[in-house]
């Protein structure tokens, strides 16, 4: 019997971006699924990381459902809020505590009491609130802006995260104390082009939702639909088939869903080919050193700013203007690297699919570092 997780039915303001359902048919979920629910029954804070879409709060749900926690079940987006804002909304504030604070407010650490505080993209905080996270998570107490007393919290937390922390950490983004405490226990969600063995049982799912809202019945997937969804590369995860599902419920014909109707263009997931004969390995870390080595023999003013520069603009450029897969790539958070494209004028930015680091990378930073004209007047700011 396939295993389904969905959003309660009262949740009705769950982001677009998230994934509304999970199942648990390939072995590699299945997996997962078990390691979860052993998590659950300790207290231990649990860091999950996966890409945008794959289901990482269906996992923290899941985890304080099996839990045994009396307390409520609440989650933030660390993403949502300004830095201004996050810490007020975390630990709370007093009445007087800054411009605008007429009242006193508990934060989300005090609301989840006896319960489970998921922090969506803990990546994206700024290094001032990690600190003060980590000290709520050593001491379990926090102290509202503008207050001097402690206030004692029950909760269990559970991180998400679809940046590489470590990279993050080994950057000076995120702090390696505070990573050491959220990844006790650390699951991985894998994109569901890795998952094959959920993707049909998830688009019989959708078929089922969207067949009741549309008012459709007995609604099939074609052979060839079938097909076309295995060897898809689903870019955008569980969020993007429930789209694809639902549109072509919206234009199917005769109760059959069709590989045309799939309306699916992005680039089929690669499938395993013929042996060819490898090219000669570069060592692309020797290719950057030589290139360096050029630049400082020439003495340019602003070295750093101008490689800094390169390097946003080929890794923004070599993920087709995402911002999510670019700091992905990188090792920061999105809002370290919207301060980097704010900085450099390139924003806004056009919606594109998830790249991965390869040689085209280096080849990148390699002609912009080369070719960027030496009297550019770049300024560094702290990627704080």
């Amino acid at each position: 019997m396939t295993r389904l997780l969905t959003f309660p039915d009262s949740q009705h303001q769950v982001l677009s971006i998230r994934a509304k359902a999970l199942v648990f048919d390939d072995p590699a979920s299945r997996a997962l699924l078990a390691q979860a629910e052993r998590v659950a029954a300790s207290d231990a804070t649990v860091l999950i990381i996966g890409e945008t879409g794959t289901g990482k709060e269906l996992i923290a749900r899941h985890i304080h459902n099996s839990s045994g926690r009396r307390g409520p079940f609440l989650a933030v987006n660390c993403g949502a809020f300004t830095e201004q804002l996050v810490e007020a909304e975390l630990f709370g504030h007093e009445a007087g505590a800054y411009t605008g604070a007429t009242s006193a407010r508990a934060g989300w650490f005090e609301a989840a009491a006896d319960g489970t505080l998921f922090l969506d993209e803990v990546g994206d905080l700024p290094l001032s609130v990690q600190v003060k996270l980590l000290r709520v998570l050593q001491e379990r107490q926090v102290v509202r802006i503008g207050s001097r007393k402690p206030i004692d919290v029950r909760v269990r937390l559970v991180a998400a995260t679809n940046v590489r922390l470590e990279q993050a950490v080994a950057a000076g983004h995120f702090r390696a104390d505070l990573y050491y405490r959220l990844s006790v226990a650390t699951l991985q969600l894998a994109p569901l082009a890795q998952r094959p063995g959920d993707i049909l049982a998830l688009a019989e799912h959708f078929i089922e939702v969207y067949s009741r809202r549309l008012g459709l019945a007995d609604v099939r997937l074609g052979s060839d639909a079938r097909e076309a969804l295995l060897s898809y590369a689903w870019p955008g995860n569980i969020r993007e088939l429930e789209n694809v599902i639902h549109y072509a419920l919206i234009i199917c014909r005769d109760g059959r869903v069709t590989r045309d109707d799939l309306q699916l263009h992005a680039v089929a997931r690669p499938q395993i080919a013929a042996p060819v004969v490898a090219a000669p390995v570069v060592d692309e870390e020797e290719v950057l050193e030589r290139v360096f080595e050029r630049l400082f023999d020439e003495a340019p003013q602003a070295l750093h700013a101008r490689v800094e520069s390169a390097l946003i603009r080929a890794a923004y450029r070599h993920c087709h203007h995402n911002q999510v897969h670019t700091a992905a790539l990188l090792g920061i958070t999105r809002n370290v690297l919207r301060t980097h494209l704010k900085r450099l004028d390139l924003l806004p930015l056009p919606r594109a699919t998830p790249a991965r680091i390869s040689h085209d990378v280096v080849h990148d930073v390699v002609h912009e570092v080369a070719h960027e004209p030496s009297h550019q007047d770049v300024r560094l700011h702290a990627a704080a």
